[in-house]
């Protein structure tokens, strides 16, 4: 190889590893924009003092576990609104987090919570739609997606147990909607089975949905006592079916 053609070389992977460096760099800006956004969001919300020194570093660890995997995964050379509004949608769960914190300043916030739940929610349909609209779709974008669902329904769980909603009757209920998918994960780990890709199915994002507007609305107060207990115990029910359903195909494939 001659020296123009090593440098050329040269030029062109630092220019490829400038490109790839673009979306690490716009996610890194959007964090920062969100982290204030959390901050005027529980100031209007009039969150305990206190809550907000928590909920910053958590926002931090979870944007740099989705910073890492998208530096190793991502294959795009632009971030798009996709993961932007999926980002967004852990800012919204990091708001959501200081109800654990502080559960009666959460029944005092209730209806404001809720009106945050239900738009994290909503934005979960958008940013598919936005990947598909810029064929901007990737695994570590669906991946994203997932472990956003799946912090989410966590929070809302921890909300209403924190809050005692539906008595001891709904606690299992609560539990498997909101960490059946972290049992799942470690399920796998022991079982090699479980961690083969599953087929596309559009009822798991139905029955996700559901899951996560039981658990908004088991906000309290809006939902209370024996109709808070019959609510989480049909939605769990609901989800242990379709995890069931899809551990049952794992492990009845071959290969």
């Amino acid at each position: 190889m001659t020296d123009l053609q090593t440098s050329h070389a040269r030029a062109g992977a630092g220019k490829a590893r400038a490109d790839l460096q673009t979306p690490a760099v716009a996610m890194s800006l959007l964090a920062v924009v969100y982290a204030f956004g959390i901050a005027g969001t529980l100031h209007l919300l009039d969150a305990p003092f206190g809550v907000l020194p928590v909920l910053c570093p958590v926002f931090a660890i979870g944007t740099a576990i989705a910073l890492a995997g998208l530096v190793k995964r991502y294959p795009h050379r632009v971030l798009g609104a996709c993961n932007a509004v999926t980002l967004l949608r852990l800012a919204l769960t990091v708001v959501l987090a200081g109800a654990i914190l502080a559960p009666g300043w959460a029944a005092d916030r209730s209806n404001a919570l809720f009106a945050v739940a239900v738009v994290a929610l909503t934005l979960d349909g958008v940013d598919g739609w936005f990947a598909r609209r810029a064929r901007l779709c990737s695994a570590y974008g669906a991946r994203f997606d997932m472990e956003t669902d799946a912090a989410l329904g966590a929070v809302l769980a921890l909300i209403a147990i924190r809050v005692g909603v539906g008595g001891a009757v709904a606690l299992p209920a609560l539990l498997v909607l909101g960490f059946a998918r972290y049992a799942f994960v470690l399920a796998a780990r022991i079982v090699p089975r479980l961690r083969a890709d599953l087929p596309e199915r559009r009822s798991r994002k139905v029955v996700c949905v559901i899951q996560i507007g039981t658990l908004a609305a088991l906000l309290p107060p809006l939902v209370a006592g024996p109709p808070a207990a019959a609510l989480a115990l049909a939605a769990a029910g609901l989800l242990a079916w379709s995890f069931g359903r899809d551990i049952l195909w794992l492990l009845r494939r071959r290969g």
